[in-house]
């Protein structure tokens, strides 16, 4: 995969197409994509930077190498953080806080990254790599994916995303907590039958190719329309249905202006696909 002159990193790889489509590769294979300090990093910067450009649309997201990823680089994860011995436990645990915070803005940075990502998983998905997938929009995998909440195994609670997103994507409580008490994988055709993806694929080739066809139809919409969905039901997953209609009305008040619509109807009555201007 050829890398974006203007998007170079040292754990990610970055293609923009023409057509407003990004694909971002993670690019540790020979530690399979594990998560060390410069992969944290990079994803939380690519996302940040995509979600600026005007020319993306939509991104996919994929692993190199073996799989998507084998979860935390335990030989390094917290290598390099640097707390004091002196300082009490209060202020120990207060600076450990602030490398968490900067791992969880990293994998929330796709949520947050204005362009809907599909996450195209292959072979592994473990620990944080389910983090990561539940915070995009869109989740395909191959038929020898699997999924696993790994991180009891390693003494500790998930604590970068899987806990407050998995609920909201499977919606089925005792499964979740089976696999977040476990750590037992789950395999594509239950991860499909509940819900963490909606598509399988049978080869890895094939679901980049899936991936990359769905976020060509995503750049194809209204940017305005997509945009302003992806805002809204991100808005209105973690609100009543009244406040998410009342903040609807609101953000809608001002959307609704935009040329896209009459564009819309334009093309419709053509039969032509419309052609809309970067947002």
């Amino acid at each position: 995969m050829a890398q974006s002159p203007r998007y170079q990193y040292e754990t990610v790889k970055v293609q923009v197409f023409p057509d407003g489509v990004a694909h971002v590769e993670l690019n540790r294979p020979k530690r399979l994509n594990a998560f060390n300090h410069a992969l944290i990093r990079d994803i939380l910067q690519a996302f940040t930077d995509i979600g600026n450009d005007s020319n993306i649309r939509a991104v996919v997201l994929s692993g190199s190498g073996r799989l998507f990823t084998a979860g935390l680089d335990l030989m390094e994860g917290s290598a390099k953080e640097k707390i004091p011995e002196d300082l009490d436990v209060a202020r120990k645990a207060f600076a450990k806080q602030a490398g968490l915070r900067h791992f969880q803005n990293s994998i929330s940075s796709l949520e947050k990254c204005p362009k809907p990502v599909i996450v195209a998983l292959h072979n592994g998905v473990i620990g944080a790599g389910v983090d990561l997938c539940t915070a995009g929009d869109i989740r395909y995998g191959t038929k020898d994916s699997y999924y696993c909440v790994k991180e009891v195994d390693v003494g500790l609670a998930a604590d970068v995303g899987t806990l407050q997103r998995l609920p909201k994507v499977i919606g089925n409580a005792s499964l979740i907590r089976e696999l977040a008490y476990t750590s037992r994988n789950m395999y594509a055709e239950e991860a499909l039958q509940c819900g963490l993806i909606s598509k399988i694929f049978e080869t890895k080739e094939k679901l980049i190719a899936g991936a990359l066809e769905t976020a060509r139809l995503i750049a194809s919409k209204s940017p305005v329309a997509v945009v302003s969905t992806k805002h809204l039901l991100n808005y209105s997953r973690d609100h009543s249905v009244d406040e998410g209609l009342q903040y609807t009305a609101v953000w809608n008040g001002a959307m609704l202006n935009t040329e896209d619509i009459p564009k819309s109807v334009e093309a419709f009555m053509k039969k032509k696909p419309a052609v809309y201007a970067n947002l």
